[in-house]
């Protein structure tokens, strides 16, 4: 397993934990008989490590980032096959004059 993964897993049950401790000072603030006004600060503080491991994981497990620039020597051609079968002529912008004046070729 990759560390990153291992920290993400972990940021989860963190928030899961922060998500039930949420649940349970509620129905205690229930018993008790008092409004909830927010949750108390040591979930808080779980709910932003939770997060922040969640972010990092989320930035280190995909891997490294590649090139997008054209003449990079990673970049690879892909090409989709020809399909006539997706091509539409026959749909609501042919009713829509065109603003610059062009006129189309019929």
């Amino acid at each position: 397993m990759n560390l990153g993964f291992t920290i993400g897993v972990l940021g989860v049950l963190i928030l899961a934990h922060a998500a039930y401790s949420t649940i349970q000072y509620r129905g205690l603030l229930k018993i008790v008989e008092e409004e909830f006004s927010g949750p108390p600060m040591n979930v808080v503080l779980e709910l932003l490590l939770g997060l922040f491991l969640c972010l990092w994981a989320a930035l280190s497990v995909p891997g490294k980032f590649v090139s997008i620039h054209p003449d990079s020597d990673d970049n690879r051609i892909v090409s989709l096959p020809d399909n006539l079968d997706f091509m539409i002529f026959n749909h609501r912008g042919r009713v829509l004059q065109p603003d610059n004046g062009m006129k189309l070729k019929c």
